[in-house]
This record gives C-alpha cells, structure tokens and sequence, in this order.
C-alpha cells in the first residue's frame, strides 16, 4: 500500500469513529437551538432543553479527541490510544482546531511505530512497553513538540483562517459555497466530495455552521436533480436508467449519493457537468444566505434542525431543479433500450468499480 493509500485509510478511520459522535452531539444541539435559538446556551438549568443542548454542546467537543484517539490507533494500535488522547487535549487549549488534532495524531501514531521498532528493553520489562514505557514517551516527547514547535503555526493557521471566514461578505461567501458545492456534486462520495466534507466537518467543530449547510445541501442536490430531469424528458432515460433515479432519490434522502454513480458513468459528460453547475451555484447561495446545520448527515431528516430549514429545504429543490432543468434539455433521446453493461449492474457494483478507477 502506497504511502498516501496508508494516510488516507487511518484518516478515514479516525473520521468512521468520529461520525456516530458529530451526530449524535449535533442533533442534541440542534434540537436545542431549533427550540429556543442560540440564546439557549444562557439558560443554564432553566429548562429541560438546556440539558439536552448541554449534553450534544459536550459531546461535540468529543469530536476532536475522538478522531485524534482513533487516527492513532489505526497507525499503531492500542499504544497510541492514550496518547492521541492526551495529544488532541494539548491541541485543543492552543486552539489548534481540527487540523490540529489530525496532525497530533499522525505524529503519535508514527513516533509509537518508530519506538516500536527501535527501542530495546531488558525482557523482564517488555510487558510494559505497550502499557507504560511507551504511552508515557510518547505523550513526553509528542506534547512537548506539539506544545512548543508544531502546535503554534498550526494554531496561527486555524485562529486565521476563522477570521476570514467569519469576515466573509457576498461575493466571497458566495465563491467559498460554490467551491465546497462543486466539490460535492463532482464525484457522488468520492475523493473530491470527501474532501470537501473534511473541510466542512472540520470547521463545524470550530464552530463555523455554513459550509456544513453547503455540504448537506449539495449533496442531496444530484439524486433530486436526476428525479426531476427524469420526470421532464422521461423519452430519454430507458427503463432500467428509470429504475436506477428511483434507486438514486430513495438513497439521496438519506443523503446517500453513490445511488448517482451509475448514471454518471452510462454519461458522464452531461451528469457530471449539470452536477456541477448546479451544485456550485446552490452551494454559493446557500452560503449567502447565512443558512447553518449543526449535524454532518442525515438528509432530509435533518433540515428541521437547521437554523433555517424552510431557505434550506428550498435550496435543495432549487438545486435539483437547475440539474434537472440542464439534464431534460443537453441528454440526448434513448435509441435502443438494449442498453449498456453498466446499467444491468447494481448500484453496489457500479460504486466499487466507480472507486477503482478513480
């Protein structure tokens, strides 16, 4: 395995075992603010919902201690646990952020790794390598560095990157949604859209709502906007193309969008681009208009907890109607129903040779 193939899957360890926690904070959060606005946070004992905000508002600063915990794991086992741990605490009082926390944990699990291999103990000590010598050395010799060298420029990085995102106004609020929006509707869950959601997922824990919006929106965005273009020029589509849309909403309300990646690969040209375009523009005005989620998936279950969930809901239509409006008039008719080996795959099928050539 490639070096990047190796940083990629303990990356996406760490984010598998951070999902579940992001969830699960954000809802309780959500449904907070859903009920009483941001101004709960000042209603300390005051109401049973303050509880249950208080409970998502502790869990979410979980997230980072999680992925940083996890991430270590993957690369080096249970030695990096507490480490990663004690590291992503240390990230967090520099305010390192997200990224911090990535970073930390990456270094930990290849200083595990290195004291692993060369460092040598008397037999009778061994046991404790895993438990003791090397938790504790590597908590040493990571806290310390992080503390005084790598933390700081990262810390320096995250403290302005928030102003400038908080200082958006307009037409640079507009181009940051349209950038993460494009990413989404480019590759139906693949490298591009993950890496967009990282962003986004990474920023929502830094408090900063929107491109959490953008991301859930634009990707619920293809699957309504194949639906639609189906429903304007149905004589385009043949009947199994047909069957694979019905596969493809039905996935899409749950924010699921690899149900896409069939009909993207029977025409690439044409889906992918009308993706884009509206993805792109949906994610800019989306971001304009200040439109905030508190939860990293879910679909359509959980516009109700955004801040504003009607402009969001609408997004999504608005979305699905410019891709479907593109889609019915640029595809061409369907000549033959004898159609292409692809399209008698399943959905399944069609995703994992989607992801191997990519």
């Amino acid at each position: 395995m490639g070096v990047w193939s190796t940083i990629k899957k303990n990356l996406m360890t760490g984010i598998s075992f951070m999902i579940p926690v992001v969830v699960a904070g954000g809802i309780l959060q959500a449904i907070g603010v859903a009920v009483y606005g941001k101004g709960i946070s000042d209603m300390e004992g005051q109401t049973l919902l303050w509880y249950v905000w208080k409970c998502g508002n502790l869990g979410m600063s979980l997230v980072v201690p999680v992925i940083c915990a996890s991430i270590a794991y993957s690369i080096a086992d249970r030695p990096g646990i507490a480490p990663g741990l004690i590291l992503d605490f240390v990230a967090t009082y520099i305010n390192a952020g997200f990224i911090g926390g990535i970073v930390a944990a990456f270094m930990v699990g290849y200083f595990v790794l290195f004291l692993k291999k060369y460092l040598k103990v008397p037999k009778s000590m061994r046991g404790l390598m895993p438990v003791l010598i090397i938790p504790l050395l590597t908590t040493l010799v990571c806290g310390f560095l992080f503390f005084t060298v790598i933390g700081k420029p990262i810390a320096i990085f995250i403290a302005w990157l928030l102003e400038i995102l908080k200082s958006m106004q307009g037409s640079s609020r507009f181009l940051l949604g349209a950038i993460i929006g494009g990413m989404c509707g480019f590759d139906f869950g693949g490298p591009l859209s993950k890496t967009a959601s990282l962003f986004s997922n990474g920023l929502l824990v830094d408090h900063v709502y929107g491109p959490e919006a953008v991301k859930l929106v634009t990707c619920m965005v293809p699957p309504v906007g194949l639906t639609i273009s189906c429903l304007l020029a149905k004589q385009k589509y043949s009947r199994t193309e047909r069957d694979a849309i019905k596969s493809a909403f039905v996935m899409g309300t749950c924010m699921i969008t690899e149900g896409c990646i069939p009909l993207a690969m029977n025409d690439p040209l044409r889906v992918i681009t009308s993706s884009v375009v509206a993805t792109a523009i949906t994610g800019g005005v989306t971001y304009t208009l200040g439109i905030e989620n508190y939860v990293t998936a879910g679909g359509w279950f959980i516009i109700p907890l955004s801040n504003k969930p009607l402009l969001m809901a609408l997004m999504v239509l608005m979305g699905g109607v410019i891709m479907g409006i593109i889609l019915a008039l640029w595809k061409k008719p369907v000549e033959d129903e004898d159609e292409m080996d692809l399209l008698n795959l399943d959905n399944a099928e069609a995703v994992d040779i989607q992801l191997e050539t990519i």
